[in-house]
């Protein structure tokens, strides 16, 4: 769910993975990975994402539905 999170987000805003790669200092690949499901962001790439969209780590990563 995080992953898709993250892509559903950018593509909301019309970021590119690369952009959003280099808004949180991180790869591109980083990025596609976290989409995919095959890397896990760690708690400040977390937050770092979670800040650049506006919204709650909560809603990030689908605590609460």
């Amino acid at each position: 769910m995080l992953g898709e999170n993250i892509k559903q987000l950018r593509k909301e805003k019309n970021i590119s993975q690369k952009e959003l790669a280099s808004l949180i200092n991180v790869s591109q690949r980083l990025i596609s990975n976290y989409e995919d499901g095959s890397a896990t962001p760690t708690v400040e790439n977390l937050i770092k994402i979670a800040d650049t969209f506006k919204v709650s780590l909560d809603f990030l990563t689908d605590r609460y539905k």
